[in-house]
Order: C-alpha cells, then sequence, then structure tokens
C-alpha cells in the first residue's frame, strides 16, 4: 500500500534556475515524482558590463525616481555596487530618489540598504506601478527601473514616452543554460505528454522552452499538449502572461510565493483527474499510477496505457489490436496486451478489468456511480 499523498502519481517538472532544490522538495514532500529541467541560467552581476554602466549612469547624475522589482536583484545590484567601489555614492542617490518598491520583497530590500520606499502597489504588479508613475508630470524626470531578469518595453517604453529619462538596470540577466540536453528531454516528454504539470517560475524560462521546443520542431505538439493534458503552472501573471497570450490557460496562486504555488498545484492537478466507480471500487487514473478506493498504486506504462484506453471509452469493449496501438513502444505481439491486462488486474482488483470473448476488455463500469466523475481534458 502507498501512502495518498497529494500528488502521488503525477510527475512534476521543473524549469527554474533558482531555488529549484527547495521547490522540488516542496513537491517531492507532497508525493510528486520530480524532473528537473532548467531552462534558464544567471549570469554573474560581478561579470555584467551592462550592470556596470548602468550604475555609473545613477551615479553620474542624479535619479529623481527609483523602481525596485524584485529583492533579489535589488540586494544584488548594491552588492554588485560595492565590489566596484560604487555602493556608498549609488545609496546617496537612491537616498534622494523617490523609491517605489513592487512588492514586499522589494520593500524589504530597500529597508535592509538603509532606504525608505515611498509607496508600493497593493497588487505587486508591474503595471499599478506604471499606472502610478504615468499620473504624474515625467517630463524630463530620470527613472532608474531595476529589471527582473528581462526587458520591460512595455514599462521603460512608456515612461519613455511620457518624457522621462530611463536608465534600465538589469541586475541580472537570463540566457539559456550551458547544457541544454535536460530541457531537450522535457520538451519531447510535453510533445508526448508524458509529464503532468510542468512548473514556470519567470517569464525567461517560458521562453526558452517555447524557443528549443520550435527549433526542435514540436512547437505544435506542445502547445497543444499545454492547452490540454500537461497542466502549466505559473509562480504569477508576468510569468504567465506569454502562456496566456497563445491560448494557454494556466493555474497560478493569488500571491506570488514558491509554498502558494505548490498549494495551487496540490489543488489543481488531482482535481483535473478522472474519477470512474468500476466493480465497486472508485478508480482515479493520474499520470503514472491510479488510486483506488483512496490507495495510490504504481503502474508501469503499458498496463497504465491500458487503464488510460478503457477508461477512455468506459464500459465499451476495446479490442486487442486497439490495445496493442496503445502500448509503449509499439509491437505486433497481442500477447503484451495480455501480459499488460494481468498486471493491470493485479494493481487495481480482477474485476475491474472485464474479458469479453474473442472481443477484447472492458472497464466494469457503473455509470449510475460514476455520476460525479470529473475527466481531464
Amino acid at each position: 500500500m502507498t501512502e495518498h499523498l497529494p500528488l502521488a502519481g503525477f510527475t512534476v517538472a521543473l524549469t527554474a534556475a533558482r531555488r529549484r532544490e527547495e521547490l522540488g522538495a516542496l513537491l517531492e514532500r507532497r508525493g510528486a515524482r520530480v524532473v528537473q529541467a532548467p531552462a534558464i541560467r544567471i549570469v554573474p552581476l560581478d561579470d555584467d558590463a551592462e550592470l556596470l554602466a548602468a550604475t555609473r549612469r545613477c551615479v553620474d547624475e542624479p535619479v529623481d525616481i527609483a523602481v525596485a522589482t524584485t529583492g533579489i536583484g535589488f540586494r544584488g545590484w548594491m552588492e554588485a555596487a560595492d565590489g566596484w567601489g560604487l555602493g556608498e555614492r549609488l545609496l546617496d542617490r537612491l537616498g534622494s530618489a523617490t523609491l517605489l518598491a513592487r512588492g514586499p520583497k522589494a520593500r524589504g530590500a530597500l529597508r535592509a540598504a538603509g532606504l525608505t520606499d515611498d509607496w508600493a502597489p497593493p497588487s505587486e504588479s508591474s503595471a499599478e506601478v506604471l499606472e502610478h508613475l504615468l499620473a504624474q508630470d515625467l517630463t524630463g524626470r530620470r527613472i532608474a527601473v531595476q529589471l527582473h531578469g528581462e526587458p520591460l518595453p512595455d514599462v521603460t517604453d512608456a515612461l519613455t514616452a511620457a518624457g522621462a529619462v530611463v536608465v534600465a538596470v538589469p541586475v541580472y540577466r537570463w540566457v539559456p543554460p550551458d547544457d541544454v540536453a535536460p530541457l531537450g528531454r522535457l520538451v519531447e516528454a510535453v510533445a508526448a505528454r508524458q509529464v503532468d504539470c510542468v512548473v514556470f517560475t519567470s517569464a525567461p524560462a517560458v521562453a526558452s522552452l517555447l524557443s528549443l521546443a520550435s527549433s526542435m520542431g514540436l512547437s505544435s505538439a506542445v502547445l497543444d499538449a499545454l492547452r490540454s493534458s500537461v497542466l502549466p503552472a505559473c509562480v504569477g501573471p508576468v510569468t504567465a502572461a506569454r502562456l496566456e497570450r497563445l491560448g494557454i490557460a494556466t493555474v497560478q496562486p493569488a500571491r506570488s510565493r514558491l509554498g502558494a504555488l505548490v498549494r495551487e498545484i496540490v489543488a489543481s492537478l488531482p482535481a483535473r483527474c478522472r474519477t470512474l466507480r468500476a466493480a465497486g471500487h472508485a478508480v482515479q487514473l493520474r499520470g503514472h499510477a491510479v488510486v483506488v478506493d483512496g490507495e495510490v498504486r504504481e503502474l508501469p506504462p503499458g498496463p497504465m496505457a491500458v487503464l488510460a484506453e478503457l477508461a477512455r471509452r468506459p464500459g465499451v469493449v476495446v479490442s486487442r489490436a486497439e490495445l496493442l496501438a496503445v502500448l509503449p513502444g509499439g509491437g505486433s505481439d497481442e500477447h503484451a496486451v495480455e501480459m499488460a491486462v494481468t498486471r493491470l488486474r493485479g494493481a487495481v482488483g480482477a474485476k475491474v478489468v472485464q474479458t469479453v470473448v474473442k472481443r477484447g476488455y472492458r472497464l466494469a463500469y457503473e455509470p449510475e456511480a460514476s455520476g460525479a466523475a470529473k475527466y481531464s481534458s
């Protein structure tokens, strides 16, 4: 018997470059099988000439307004400035400016540096920060905007159009991983629908995965999978924006925190699964397991494929040839179907799968008891 942890039977893929071990541990403790496939890597701050140039621009001339968008990014900026011998001068400039914090983590970083923020949006949204700024006369005002891993053209272009002089501060930059093989394997797994959920914690990770899928000729298959059977879970609306524009529904926590993201996945994944009544048992199909009367039983790919096909047409007789066609690896020997059915019965109960002589197999489906069953897309 396997303990019924909420994510038991599901495979969850992580694309994060940062805090991936922490996120993976949170998911594993809830029963998930975790696949690590970093989609990006971070350029070290002290090697980044663009950040040095932006820092000098902020030091050489007064800044009227500064926007801190992330706590880790602002702290990294201060550390890098200290390393270049510009830390005290930068703090003096920022101390004389109006400071905006996009959220509580950015506010905490400002205060840790001895600075005090003047305003922060309730939504932790860059769009609300922009709206707040555009409500003012920005003509000729110098505004430093700390970026968070990628350009923010919607913000910087709008401020420039409003007459401001914008200093974009790229505190860290995302680039493709040194080793793209794990990400390539994830692209193939998503296209083949072999994972149940892909977790994104940054917009560049979304862009990186979709770019690689395109270069591998799997873009359509990946997008179709993300629109249907593979759940995209995003830490917040900025991360989800590109997927949403492509017509892909995502799940997001109300607050952009890893713990909240994990809770959202725990709530969403089981709810997408179909639950049927068969031979007096409640049977719920998950990615690589089946839950029978609340007990999780892992299945090899072959028996799982057979059960999924039978559950797709509950109560209908499915021929051995049709079941052979869904077995991983293909083949032409229908004996493989009989072996898969035998192993399936051993896991879910002999009466759940019925043999129809000379015709095939069917699920011992009880439609009246399955009236409240849920179906995955």
